[in-house]
């Protein structure tokens, strides 16, 4: 990456928050759950809209990575998703060498990607884009992780494959998640499973036949969503009469 003058995060800091709306940031907070016991505790938000902040960041097509870093270690959302922005935009034309620093930078700081809208926007284009070519046992060492976002990040990156028509890796972290507790991770997988459904909707339906009757509710709704009426019922049923209803 070139070189960057020394007080660029700051600056970066600045017109962010220069383009912050406190009503806004009121209404983000309660939206991504961030009060006591909830997925997003503790998250501060300036009230700042992701177009500004994409244009903002193809203003700042320098950053370094240590900069970069500086950003998404922000106390404050927004912050953190302009970092994840650079990220993708300096992976997209990155040489192998910086795809692979990047990619290495992203796992190092799941712990700031932590929220799903953080997650879903990045990781298709830089987990997912990254392992692509190469072999994709890191995301089955997240889908097993304690952290709700790195199981988040181990489904969501599949999104890369799925448009690809690669479809094994996601019904293989699907069937690892099939138990799993958390609300977002089962509306995400279930997302997924609809994603590759579009592609090869018998590959689909084949993973229903195995697994609907099992999956949590929430998962199975979503997985079958955009299907025929009598498909749905038909998949509904299999899971047992409450479904039809919660």
């Amino acid at each position: 990456m070139a070189a960057a003058i020394s007080n660029m995060p700051g600056d970066v800091h600045r017109r962010i928050r220069a383009l912050g709306n406190e009503e806004k940031a009121k209404i983000l907070q309660r939206f991504f759950k961030t009060g006591p016991g909830q997925y997003g505790e503790g998250d501060r938000f300036l009230g700042v809209a992701v177009p500004q902040l994409r244009r903002l960041a193809a203003s700042f097509p320098a950053l370094a990575e240590d900069e970069i870093a500086a950003v998404l270690h922000s106390p404050f959302h927004e912050e953190r998703l302009f970092a994840l922005l650079c990220m993708m935009a300096i992976f997209k034309k990155a040489d192998g060498k910086l795809q692979r620093r990047i990619y290495d930078m992203y796992l190092a700081n799941t712990r700031y990607i932590n929220n799903w809208d953080l997650v879903d926007i990045s990781a298709p284009h830089i987990v997912g884009a990254f392992l692509q070519e190469r072999q994709r046992d890191p995301l089955y060492r997240l889908a097993v992780s304690e952290s709700l976002w790195e199981r988040r990040i181990a489904i969501i990156a599949t999104l890369h494959f799925i448009r690809r028509s690669d479809l094994a890796d996601t019904f293989g972290i699907a069937r690892l998640l099939l138990g799993d507790r958390e609300d977002l991770i089962r509306k995400a997988v279930g997302w997924m499973l609809r994603e590759a459904g579009k592609r090869d909707l018998g590959a689909e339906e084949s993973f229903l036949e195995q697994h609907a009757g099992s999956m949590p509710r929430t998962m199975l709704r979503y997985a079958i969503e955009r299907l025929p009426e009598a498909r749905r019922l038909h998949w509904l049923k299999r899971k047992g009469p409450n479904t039809l209803f919660v």
